[in-house]
């Protein structure tokens, strides 16, 4: 893999950290704030909501701003808005403090999934992308369970401020690692990036990203909550678990990457499965200690093992039905993993506040799964009925 790889990797880590840690820190901020669990929930939904707005309409926007120049910019951004979380004294300034945040990794990552697979051969996209995702799921395994550990010995605003030192440390990797003169496809026409939304068949891997990838969110959001009120763990083994969940987040997410290069819609169609059966498994195995380690195990190494897929998929898909505006493509499945995020935190807070409770949230985040397995199948029928599309993706993956 080729260095630059690894400075995308880098910035990746911190926007994961960033992303995921409040997570942990859900009971800390609605403790602190004096707000309800749901209410804190909505901390995440804010933050996937920008990034899902974000994404598309700022790409566009910076289309024709050089490559490098524009992460450079994009981890400033970064950086203030964490800075701005740290010292918000109260839940409005936070609120808006994430949305910043949420701009800066929106196009990041849509820009940055482009750049990694034109690094590299067509036959190692996949993996390419698995990379600099590969930043998320570290950051998941070290900076989760750090973070938590350190908002709930200091507090979660010094979270946020740690965050803020990690966004610049970021900043520096982009600045050394990455080459000056990175290939950039032509700005879309305004009509190419309307015509992205247009097309039924990259609305329809939409969707199966965001309810795929947001299933999980359901009870991921509120995993430190179940793990503490429904299996009895202590505030200070849900940081141990978090590495556990992490580790199996990052080995999930290099195989879904291999598995991925071959055949996309078939790798989605047994984790989709797998993902769905595993979160029903939790709704009972949350009870017990000993039986909710290696569910979450599971859980953790099927909810991010659909990522290089699904964004591979879009790629491959938007090269030939829109080939003028595949980083649009690319940035709105971005904003569809983010409104998978934002609706399963979101729906996951309803849950909470309704006669189910916390117990339900799995068992409802796999009626979300089991729906994007139903759309994954049809556009994979899709693929089989048109000749002239089925050949080129398969050549591709």
């Amino acid at each position: 893999m080729p260095l630059a790889l690894f400075a995308l990797t880098i910035a990746a880590y911190a926007i994961g950290t960033t992303e995921f840690v409040i997570v942990g820190l859900l009971p800390t901020v609605a403790n602190d704030l004096h707000i309800t669990l749901p209410l804190a929930g909505l901390i995440v939904s804010v933050y996937a909501l920008g990034v899902t707005f974000g994404a598309p309409i700022l790409t566009a926007l910076t289309g024709r701003i050089a490559r490098k120049p524009l992460l450079l910019g994009l981890m400033a951004l970064f950086v203030i808005g964490n800075a701005m979380a740290a010292f918000s004294p109260d839940y409005t300034p936070l609120l808006v403090a994430r949305v910043l945040s949420a701009f800066a990794h929106g196009v990041f990552f849509s820009v940055g999934s482009t750049i990694a697979a034109d690094l590299v051969p067509e036959d190692r996209r996949a993996s390419a992308i698995a990379m600099m995702f590969m930043g998320l799921t570290v950051a998941i395994v070290t900076g989760v369970p750090l973070g938590t550990f350190i908002g709930q010995t200091f507090g979660w605003r010094a979270t946020f401020a740690a965050v803020a030192g990690l966004g610049v440390v970021a900043l520096a990797g982009i600045a050394l690692l990455l080459p000056s003169h990175l290939a950039k496809a032509p700005p879309a026409r305004i009509k190419d990036q309307v015509r992205v939304l247009g097309s039924g068949r990259l609305l329809i891997v939409f969707a199966t990203t965001a309810l795929g990838y947001g299933g999980t969110f359901v009870a991921f959001t509120f995993l430190a909550s179940i793990l503490q009120e429904i299996t009895g763990f202590s505030a200070s083994a849900v940081s141990l678990i978090l590495v556990l969940y992490g580790i199996a987040i990052a080995i999930g997410n290099i195989i879904g990457g291999r598995i991925a290069n071959r055949d996309p819609v078939r790798a989605l169609t047994g984790l989709f499965i797998a993902q769905a059966i595993v979160l029903v498994l939790f709704s009972f195995t949350a009870v017990s200690p000993w039986l909710t380690i290696p569910t979450l195990a599971a859980l953790g190494f099927l909810s991010f093992a659909n990522v290089p897929g699904l964004q591979l998929y879009v790629v491959q898909l938007a090269r030939q039905v829109r080939p003028a505006a595949v980083d649009v493509a690319s940035a709105l499945n971005i904003a569809a993993f983010n409104l998978g995020i934002a609706a399963g935190a979101w729906i996951g807070g309803l849950v909470v506040e309704s006669s189910l409770g916390l117990a339900a949230t799995p068992w409802v985040g796999a009626i979300l799964v089991a729906a994007a397995l139903v759309l994954n199948l049809t556009s994979g029928a899709l693929d089989r009925r048109s000749a002239p599309l089925a050949a080129p993706l398969r050549k591709a993956a």
